[in-house]
Parts: C-alpha cells; structure tokens; sequence
C-alpha cells in the first residue's frame, strides 16, 4: 500500500512540474516573439494574445503601487501560501484525486509566478479573452492552472459527500 501511495504522489509532483514547465515555455516564447503590449488577435471578438508584464499581485491588484517594498510583500505572500500546500500535502496520509490534482496544479502555477517575482519582480501576462470592449484581467498558464486546482478543490469540498483528508 505506501508504494501505490508514493506512486500517487509521483502523479501529483509530475502535474505540478508540467503546470509549471509549461507557464515558463510559454511565457519565454510570448517574451521573444510578441513585443510588450502589442496584442496578436487568435479568435477575433474573443481572444487575444497580449503581452503585459504584472509587477502587482493577481488581477493586476498593486501592479500600480510604487511602494518599494511591494515585491517583497508578493514574494513572502506566495511563499507562506505554497508552504501551506505544501503542508497540507505532507499532513495527508490520502488524496482523493480532486484535491490533489488541484493542490498541485495550484503548486505549480505558484511556483512559476513566484519564481518570476523573485528573478524580475513582474510576471508576465499575456491571454487575453474579451467580450466587446470588456476585458478580464490579462493572465497566464500559472494563473489558469491555479485556478482549475482551485476549481477541483471546491468540487472536492462543495460536492462530495466523503470527509476531507486528515
């Protein structure tokens, strides 16, 4: 039994890599080939490709703080709430498959951000999904895939009827 455990925690570690690997390829292959703000349309009257770069936190919150001690704050943020994860990951002797491919999609795309906070002090944004002249926020692989783990989590705590893992 611990070895099929392990073998389920190797699944969870490898969604986390490829959450991350694949928001920093995309993100370096957005930072060499589209200039900053130049918007590239993909679906017309829907979704473009535009490449921003984020010095705030999600949503653009802070990104026009001039505080200096503003990317500090973001850093330690996201650290405390990986750490959380992380956490609760090791504290779980079982993972239904909801909570831990959210936990590590959420794990992944933290720590892709992260790591560009800490290189740059910025993220880059660069999908763009729009409806006339209303805009979401510009986002990122990192951004999506924490947002699906969040996605799982709530199914896993808002419609199942089995107790959380202990």
């Amino acid at each position: 039994m611990p070895q099929s455990r392990h073998l389920v925690r190797l699944v969870y570690v490898l969604i986390a890599a490829m959450a991350f690997i694949a928001d920093q390829v995309t993100k370096g292959i957005i930072e060499r080939r589209i200039g900053l703000y130049e918007v590239v349309p993909v679906i017309p009257h829907f979704f473009n490709l535009t490449h921003s770069q984020n010095p705030g936190a999600a949503f653009g919150l802070f990104s026009d703080s001039p505080a200096a001690w503003k990317t500090a704050v973001l850093v330690i943020v996201s650290a405390l709430m990986i750490g959380a994860v992380l956490a609760v990951v090791w504290r779980s002797r079982h993972l239904d498959w909801k909570t831990g491919a959210g936990l590590a999609l959420i794990l992944g795309g933290a720590l892709s951000n992260l790591l560009d906070r800490i290189r740059y002090g910025r993220v880059t944004d660069f999908l763009d999904l729009y409806y006339g002249s209303y805009h979401w926020y510009t986002f990122n692989v990192a951004d999506t895939a924490i947002v699906i783990g969040a996605f799982f989590l709530i199914l896993r705590v808002g419609f199942s009827n089995e107790r959380p893992p202990s």
